[in-house]
Formats: structure tokens, sequence, C-alpha cells
């Protein structure tokens, strides 16, 4: 009897222990916590592309709980309601040569507000490492010594071609994908070979303006005028329109059927799994059909 009951004397010692320290290490976490949010923090956030229910759950709650949220202009408006009433925003939308602020000063803006004790969320279109310049934020907020955190998104051409129905990758179609930017200096000069043709997927972000340079470019470089083509306007949106054609008419495509930005062009046999219009040698025909699914 003795025995038993100094065993359980035993076991509910060491159950009381154990419960003291899992407590301890719990009120530590805490005051680490409140240390860290009263020195303030940035998060560079993800905000997918356009369709509010594309947003992480991680980049929601810190929409609630952010004392500013400093966003660019391709972040959609169903994401932006998400943000409460008494959040602080500043815009910092930037348009094809025309930038409501340079990057040097949204950097600043950044940093100076995170220093000042706030929780910052830097809301991008997206994802914030693909075209998004959220590795220079991160490095300015590495150099100014304060707390940063990367929340990933969902980036346009994952986003656009699942709408679209239209793997990027497919066993019998392709087997590697590139992504690049076609509103870039020096177009003609950039090299692009292998990146598109037999086997491989080309997306191309921000491309509207260079489409036909980016199309003669791509031919020159050995890649078919017949190769498929999708373009994706205002993908994961409800005006969102899908368009197909060939390499050879792109830059037509586009002039012709008046399309508006943001748009994802890709470049590759799998563009021609799309659900999308076919609107080779047809003026006109895609403004008779919005709804492409």
């Amino acid at each position: 009897m003795t025995g038993e009951t100094w065993r359980g004397n035993f076991t509910f010692i060491t159950v009381n222990k154990a419960c003291f320290a899992l407590s301890g290490r719990a009120n530590h976490v805490r005051s680490m916590e409140q240390t860290t949010l009263s020195a303030g923090k940035l998060w560079l956030v993800g905000a997918g592309p356009g369709d509010p229910d594309l947003l992480t759950l991680r980049a929601a709650r810190l929409l609630e709980s952010a004392d500013l949220v400093v966003h660019d202009g391709l972040v959609g408006e169903g994401v932006l309601a998400l943000i409460p009433a008494d959040v602080t925003r500043i815009s910092v939308a930037k348009q094809r040569s025309r930038h409501t602020m340079k990057q040097e000063s949204i950097n600043e803006l950044l940093v100076r507000e995170t220093l000042a004790g706030k929780q910052v969320v830097r809301l991008k279109g997206g994802d914030p490492f693909i075209f998004g310049r959220g590795g220079e934020e991160l490095d300015a907020a590495r150099e100014a010594g304060i707390a940063v955190e990367v929340v990933p998104g969902i980036t346009a051409a994952a986003g656009c071609a699942a709408q679209a129905g239209l793997p990027l990758t497919h066993r019998e179609d392709a087997s590697a994908v590139s992504f690049v930017a076609g509103q870039c200096k020096d177009l003609t000069d950039q090299d692009w070979s292998g990146l598109a043709g037999h086997g491989r997927t080309l997306v191309i972000y921000m491309g509207l303006a260079t489409a036909s340079a980016i199309a003669d470019k791509l031919i020159a470089d050995g890649v078919s005028p017949g190769l498929p083509v999708a373009v994706v306007e205002r993908g994961t949106t409800a005006d969102a329109r899908v368009l197909r054609t060939l390499l050879t008419d792109l830059g037509d495509l586009i002039a012709r059927e008046r399309v508006q930005s943001p748009a994802l062009i890709i470049v590759g046999k799998v563009a021609a799994r799309a659900d999308a219009l076919d609107c080779l040698g047809a003026p006109g025909v895609a403004a008779q059909i919005r709804d492409f699914t």
C-alpha cells in the first residue's frame, strides 16, 4: 500500500512539474511575441492573383491585425475589402512608366513605419518573390535590422492557368516551365533561348505592350510560329477572359481584342488545352463571349 501510494504521489508530483514547465514555456513564448509586437514587424504578404478566395488563411489573419497595409494596384478589390476600416492603407500602385511612389521610397516607408513600432503588412499581388520586387524590400528590411517575414501567395501563372483549365506541365506536352517579365529594358538583348518550344511552357508577365516584339523574338530564335498561345486577361476575377491563338498572331490578337492589363501570356503546346475562345483570324469575336467557363 505504501509503495502504491508512493508511486501515485510520485506521478502526481511529476505531472505537476511537467505542467509547470509547459506553463513556463508558454509564458516565455507569449513574452517573446509581445516583445516582437512592441518592436514592430514587417510582413511581405502575397495577395494572390485577384480572387479573395485564393488568399491564404495566414494572409487574411495578418490583414485583420495590421496597423498599416501598404498595397499594390494589382491587389484585388475583394482582398482589400477584407482589411478592417480602422487599419490605415497606403496605395503604392504602379503602372507602366508611371509610379505612385518609387521603389526606394516604398522601402523607406516600410522601414520607417516598422521602426515606429507598427505591424506593417506589405500586400503584393500574386507572390512577393515572383516579379513583385519583394526581394528588394526584404533586403531593405534586413539592412535596417527590423523583424521581417514573408508570407507566400498564389502567383498569377498558377492561379490564372488553374482557372483556365490549362496545365502548365503535362506528361505529353511540357516538363519544364519558365517565368519571364515581358516589360523589361532591352528586350531584344535578353537571352530567352530554350525557354519556349518542344516540351516547354513559357509564361510571360507584363507582356502586353511588347507582345509583337516578344513573338518576333521567339520566332527568330527558332520557335514555331504555329505554337499555341493563350492570353489570360484579369485572371481569377469575374471579368476574366481567356483567348487562344498561335504565336505568329499574338500581337494582332491583343490589338484587335483590346486586351487590357493585367494579363498573362502562356506560350506552349499546353495552351491548346485551355478552356479558351479560339480567336485566330476572328476579329472582335472575343467581345461576344465573356464567360469562358
